[in-house]
């Protein structure tokens, strides 16, 4: 594992680029960031480039994605890491207090997980950060008042929407399905729950490998695109009767729950490539009084057979499947490469005060997105 770390760092030329400049600007020199991100080869390469640029770095990671391997390794290069991997909600609510005790000067929160505590024992000095995620960006608006500080969303950058998101995400999800269930996707009927960037991602790569394609999006324009970009937009109802694959990429929660049972035919696979692992309601679906048993097959796959002989699959226990099953290599790296770039370019204009507290919970600046934009095609 080790020595695929060094190839991640090793393939992340704008990180590579970003840390050799910070060698001599060093921009975070005296300051503590916080984050709570998922650890895995690529955030390390964000990590590491972070303290080199004089950062005392804190971090934890995300529930039932955390590597050890990650863990341990930015523990050898000087990251202070706070837990391991868990799936266990109470763990990680512990493990995400203990970052904001060390009193972050700023924080990479990812989902919301941070600054939302840290509105509920704020402490002085705190000068702002980053959010990764749409689900981190819905949950941070409403509070904006109360924070009061920059927040720059990562996931708002055009960069990250199409590079991540639509290209890399669709891209990895799809990859994911294939690894863990070793099912072929041609002819198979495929139910996909939103079409934002990601949303549009899967329903892509699942086409363009022979699959039949439906899109379920409460969003009526969102609606009225994938009905253009060639998909299937029928309701609810029959997208998930006729699905063999249904794939939640929403950022909201209990998308797909008990109440949908009936509706699911046998040996239909479910799986989540959301951030948070609500968007399947594992606990309502498994403790339904028509579930007879609850097995798991192997790696990744769980097997819910009913009372009335259908089974349903599914993969990594409704956490980002990407991230969560057996070997979880998320999605690419020139993707994460870009889209951490914005990450440390946005920390350093918030710890630069570059920009100040009205920009409170809003898309990366303009001129950041040039910039990282102009390095990446430099490079190519």
């Amino acid at each position: 594992m080790s020595s695929r770390i060094e190839w991640v760092r090793e393939s992340c030329g704008l990180l590579r680029s970003i840390a050799e400049q910070y060698d001599v600007t060093r921009p975070f020199a005296g300051l503590t960031i916080g984050t709570g991100i998922h650890l895995e080869p690529k955030t390390v390469a964000l990590l590491l480039t972070l303290r080199r640029g004089g950062a005392r770095v804190v971090s934890t990671g995300n529930l039932n994605s955390t590597q050890q391997d990650a863990v341990d390794y930015l523990r050898e290069h000087g990251v202070d890491v706070v837990g391991g991997p868990t799936a266990d909600e109470r763990e990680h609510d512990r493990h995400l207090r203990t970052v904001l005790e060390a009193r972050p000067d700023m924080l990479l929160d990812n989902g919301g997980d941070l600054f939302v505590r840290y509105l509920e024992q704020p402490y002085p000095g705190l000068l702002g950060g980053t959010e990764e995620t749409t689900s981190g960006r819905a949950r941070l608006r409403p509070l904006r008042e109360q924070l009061g500080v920059p927040i720059l969303v990562i996931n708002d950058s055009p960069i990250k929407q199409f590079a991540e998101n639509k290209h890399a995400v669709g891209q990895s999800v799809f990859e994911s399905f294939m690894r863990i269930t070793n099912r072929a996707t041609n002819g198979r009927r495929v139910t996909v729950f939103g079409y934002g960037a990601c949303g549009k991602g899967v329903a892509a790569n699942f086409r363009n490998a022979g699959s039949l394609v439906s899109v379920i999006e409460t969003d009526p324009v969102l609606r009225l695109e994938a009905n253009f970009d060639g998909f299937a937009v029928p309701d609810r109802e029959v997208a998930l009767a006729m699905a063999d694959v249904v794939v939640t990429v929403t950022g909201a929660r209990d998308v797909v729950t008990a109440q949908d049972l009936h509706l699911l035919h046998d040996d239909v696979v479910l799986l989540n490539g959301g951030h948070f692992p609500a968007e399947i309601a594992v606990g309502g679906i498994c403790a339904d009084e028509r579930v007879k048993s609850v097995t798991d097959i192997t790696d990744g796959i769980t097997t819910i057979r009913l009372h009335d002989g259908r089974r349903i699959h599914l993969l990594t226990d409704g956490h980002m499947v990407n991230l969560a099953g057996p070997r979880p290599l998320g999605n690419s790296i020139e993707s994460m490469d870009i889209g951490f770039a914005l990450q440390a370019r946005c920390l350093e204009a918030v710890a630069g005060g570059r920009v100040g507290a009205e920009s409170v919970v809003v898309p990366v600046p303009r001129f950041i997105d040039e910039a990282v934009s102009e390095a990446y095609l430099a490079m190519a």
